[in-house]
């Protein structure tokens, strides 16, 4: 089995790292470093040859992007709009976090116009393609519309923490439709994350059975037509008057909420097997004023634990 090649989705790292840490991690500024040092450790964490010796990844992709996709929101205006103002003291972390991640000889990738799941989506399928396995490091359940046998996604993550990689079996378990109609889904139940409403009425477990019954989004519409016109008085079991009137009434915004949801891949090269350079990486931590960071990897530079 080919060792993975490990996709993070950076924004949702240091979002979650700066909530979950205190801000009274701090460096030679005074300023913040939570963010930064939570990012590091998460990624780090998949290097320990401990736990998991067969599964270390032969190089990292540290993915960001555009805040929201333009074409998301002039397909619905209020896509991500209900998000709070990035807090200041992570907008700095944020700027400083390419060329730390850089540091640890790990690969920053973006897209001024798409977003970081996106660039995600489009590393992963280029190194399917090119016969590898690929693990997403995310939050983002969007990104279970990305998932193969070679592609998988996994959000836990630290010390002590159990890791489940999540793949088309999971999946299935989890949302009852296969990764390919996981956009489907998305736009029939909505995505209080991103903003999207799904259709009035539709929760996770009618839009599961309304895709197993019609397999997708377009079957679904289809169906609810014909019931709507006396055309097919079966319809399937999922499909009772009020979901066919809420169907009906608004099909076309169901389409472009999938069209939001659905992943958007663009050519990316095959990134090469690459080691940590922890050395490097120490002397950025330094730099930044993260002196247990850079003494962990000082460490780990000499060989040692």
């Amino acid at each position: 089995m080919p060792r993975p090649l490990l996709i993070a989705d950076v924004p949702w790292l240091l979002y979650r790292s700066f909530f979950a840490l205190p801000r009274s991690i701090t460096g030679t500024d005074g300023r913040p470093v939570n963010a930064l040092l939570g990012t590091v450790n998460a990624i780090l964490s998949f290097f320990d040859e401990a736990r998991l010796p067969a599964r270390s990844p032969r190089g990292v992709v540290a993915c960001m992007g555009a805040e929201q996709a333009d074409y998301r929101v002039a397909l619905y205006a209020p896509y991500h709009a209900h998000r709070d103002p990035m807090p200041r003291e992570l907008a700095e972390q944020w700027q400083k976090a390419p060329a730390l991640l850089e540091s640890m000889g790990w690969t920053h990738a973006g897209s001024d116009t798409l977003e970081a799941d996106d660039v995600m989506f489009s590393y992963a399928l280029a190194e399917e393609r090119a016969g590898g396995q690929a693990l997403l490091l995310s939050g983002d359940r969007d990104l279970y519309g990305a998932v193969t046998e070679s592609v998988r996604v996994v959000a836990e993550v630290g010390r002590g923490k159990e890791r489940t990689e999540i793949g088309p079996a999971q999946v299935r378990e989890r949302y009852g439709v296969d990764p390919a109609q996981v956009p489907d889904l998305i736009a029939l139940r909505g995505d209080p994350s991103d903003g999207l409403p799904g259709a009035p009425g539709v929760g996770a477990k009618t839009a599961a059975r309304l895709l197993a019954e019609h397999g997708t989004l377009e079957g679904v519409l289809a169906a609810a037509a014909a019931r709507a016109a006396g055309q097919d008085l079966a319809g399937g079991a999922a499909m009772t008057p009020r979901i066919v009137t809420a169907l009906c009434e608004n099909a076309a915004q169901l389409r472009d909420f999938k069209l939001i949801a659905t992943l958007q891949g663009f050519e990316v090269g095959v990134p090469p097997d690459r080691p940590n350079d922890h050395a490097a990486g120490a002397a950025a931590a330094a730099k930044l004023g993260m002196g247990r960071l850079a003494g962990r990897l000082e460490r780990l530079a000499g060989g040692g634990a």
